[in-house]
């Protein structure tokens, strides 16, 4: 890896939030301006929206903008901007009677938006959005009590544990989400550790788990599914086979700094802030295991 090249790619090619995002990784002058860069996606009922989710460019507050602001806290921490309550608020407004979420609520503007948004059905909830929003939530109470106090967490929480309990198989993706919200629940949630263990056996040895519907060699890596050092879900995973995923990732660089996705988007705009977003990840995810 070479992080001498990063800053210009994020510069030529992402999006003002996460060239802030990768500045507060590197260059830690705190959280201010990543904060401001999120809440330029915020909308006055308290949601986020206009591209947050990159392949869902609508400007109404939605689920899947909820998991992306959720994760900018995790890295920032408690802050003054005032973001973390009132997007918690919006999500128990929309948060459905069962206790989960909807994969997507109603879509007004289509225009560059991936199909899979556009047909949600807003009335039934969503193992998959509910387990990322929460997973990501969780996090980010790690560090801020408003988040952790506030009545909406432990309900998406008790949502998503009773539906993954019910879950024999889970898709690829609800597999991703439903592992890393039981990992973050794992220390306060003791139904956790059974769960975590039934479904850290569905994982193959070396990850590479196929995403249906994908385009083709489209996979979810052990990496994907951890990308945290030292946490339960860790314990689940054979070393070595980590180690060599770390091998795979640090390989995905470019020769223009950035890092590559294997998923198709909808706009041109989203295609290439995927690759920005991805850039950061795989940089927190490899400083995180000692490289680079």
């Amino acid at each position: 890896m070479d992080l001498s090249t990063v800053p210009a790619f994020l510069a030529g090619h992402a999006r003002q939030l996460d060239r802030r995002r990768y500045e507060l990784l590197t260059g830690d002058p705190g959280p201010a301006a990543t904060l401001a860069a999120l809440a330029g996606y915020r909308n006055p009922d308290g949601g986020f929206g206009w591209g947050l989710e990159p392949d869902l460019r609508s400007p109404e507050s939605q689920p899947p903008a909820a998991l992306h602001a959720f994760e900018t806290l995790s890295e920032t921490g408690p802050g003054d901007a005032g973001l973390a309550g009132p997007l918690c608020d919006w999500l128990a407004s929309v948060t459905l009677p069962d206790g989960g979420l909807p994969f997507a609520l109603p879509v007004t503007v289509p225009d560059g938006t991936s199909h899979w948004w556009i047909g949600a059905d807003s009335t039934t909830s969503s193992l998959q959005i509910s387990t990322a929003v929460a997973g990501q939530a969780q996090r980010a109470a790690r560090l801020d009590p408003v988040i952790a106090d506030h009545p909406w967490l432990e309900r998406i929480t008790d949502f998503c544990l009773r539906t993954i309990a019910a879950t024999e198989r889970p898709r690829a993706h609800e597999l991703l989400f439903s592992l890393g919200l039981l990992d973050a629940v794992h220390e306060t949630r003791p139904e956790a550790a059974a769960q975590l263990e039934r479904l850290g056996a569905l994982v193959p040895s070396g990850g590479g788990i196929q995403v249906e519907g994908g385009i083709e060699g489209e996979a979810m890596h052990l990496l994907d599914l951890s990308p945290e050092p030292d946490r339960p879900l860790r314990e689940l995973l054979d070393p070595a086979a980590v180690e060599r995923d770390l091998d795979r990732l640090e390989s995905l660089q470019q020769d223009d700094g950035g890092w590559v996705v294997d998923f198709d988007s909808s706009s041109a705009a989203g295609a290439l802030e995927w690759r920005g977003y991805q850039t950061v990840w795989a940089v927190r995810t490899l400083r995180a295991h000692g490289r680079g």
